[in-house]
């Protein structure tokens, strides 16, 4: 028996492929291709679309149709200087007071995103939802141990500029090295209670797509990814 997609079930896929770039900014989005894939009636279809226009993934331009927005930078990079500030304080506090349990929580986590790293020897294999799960696991140990459960959510919650943007430091892999290395300073940092060096490490960790990605974000290869 076929399945029958509902409005949420439509609308998770859409964003998902949206934030993973599948589907990139600019292009149009046709009612009629969506309603086809997901044998719907245009009704929940324009439901979906509004609600992904609302979230801002999507423009709706009379005339014209659907089209997928550009990333607004400026944005990302506020989002990303609030999450430092708020996560350095969640860090410290874990540092100060976390567990043995919570400690060998955090070195399970970061086996793991060994383990999913691996697969950069032959990209064939590299799947970057693994490798980001295992990265946002290994941060999440300290929002939960410091019981913030809902920041936690509020920082990862998919977003039409961060999101996105974070995705385009990730192609062909070429952070891995970068993000494997700061994540196991953290976990030094985390064992010798150095917390003066959280604030600073954070923010070259969460920066990093900004510092890697550099003068490219601004070249005609990226350019339509971004609002000008």
């Amino acid at each position: 028996m076929e399945h029958t997609y509902n409005t949420d079930e439509i609308y998770q896929i859409l964003e998902t492929e949206l934030v993973s770039l599948r589907i990139r900014p600019g292009e149009l989005i046709s009612e009629n291709s969506l309603c086809q894939r997901f044998a719907v009636s245009r009704t929940p279809i324009r439901s979906v679309l509004q609600r992904l226009e609302q979230n801002g993934f999507v423009d709706i331009i009379p005339h014209r149709g659907t089209v997928v927005t550009a990333i607004d930078l400026n944005i990302a990079n506020q989002m990303i200087y609030e999450r430092v500030a708020l996560e350095t304080m969640v860090l410290r506090d874990f540092a100060r007071s976390c567990s043995p349990t919570d400690l060998a929580r955090v070195h399970y986590c970061y086996s793991q995103m060994l383990g999913a790293a691996k697969t950069t020897d032959d990209l064939s294999y590299f799947d970057v939802n693994e490798f980001l799960a295992t990265d946002l696991a290994m941060h999440e140990v300290w929002f939960l141990a410091m019981d913030k459960p809902y920041l936690w959510e509020r920082v990862t919650a998919p977003h039409a500029d961060y999101s996105r943007f974070i995705r385009l430091d990730i192609v062909g892999a070429k952070n891995v090295p970068d993000v494997l290395s700061e994540h196991k300073q953290m976990l030094d940092i985390i064992e010798n209670k150095r917390l003066d060096e959280i604030e600073s490490l954070l923010s070259r960790h969460l920066y990093g797509g900004v510092r890697r990605l550099g003068a490219c974000l601004f070249s005609e290869e990226y350019a339509v990814y971004f609002k000008k």
